[in-house]
C-alpha cells in the first residue's frame, strides 16, 4: 500500500494505492497512526477499482490485477 496526497486535496485528504495483497481491505489499514483511528468498515474496491472510506473519506485506488476467483 503506498499513500500520496492529491495536489489541491485538502491535508487531510488520502490517496492509497491498494493491491491484490492489501484485500480484503479495510479502513483503517494497519499503517494509519493510532490516533487517527475510526471504527473499521470493509470496503469493496474490486467492483469498481476505487472506493472512499465513508469515515475519513480516505480515496482508495487498486492497482494491478484482480486476484482470481473475484469477480
Amino acid at each position: 500500500m503506498s499513500q500520496s496526497t492529491e495536489a489541491g486535496a485538502p491535508a487531510t485528504a488520502r490517496t492509497v494505492d491498494v493491491t491484490a495483497a492489501d484485500l480484503p481491505l479495510h479502513c483503517p489499514t494497519p499503517a494509519t497512526p493510532v490516533w487517527n483511528m475510526h471504527p473499521r468498515v470493509f470496503l469493496d474496491i474490486t467492483a469498481t477499482g476505487d472506493i472512499l472510506c465513508p469515515y475519513c473519506g480516505t480515496r482508495y485506488l487498486f492497482k494491478g490485477p484482480l486476484p482470481k476467483g473475484n469477480h
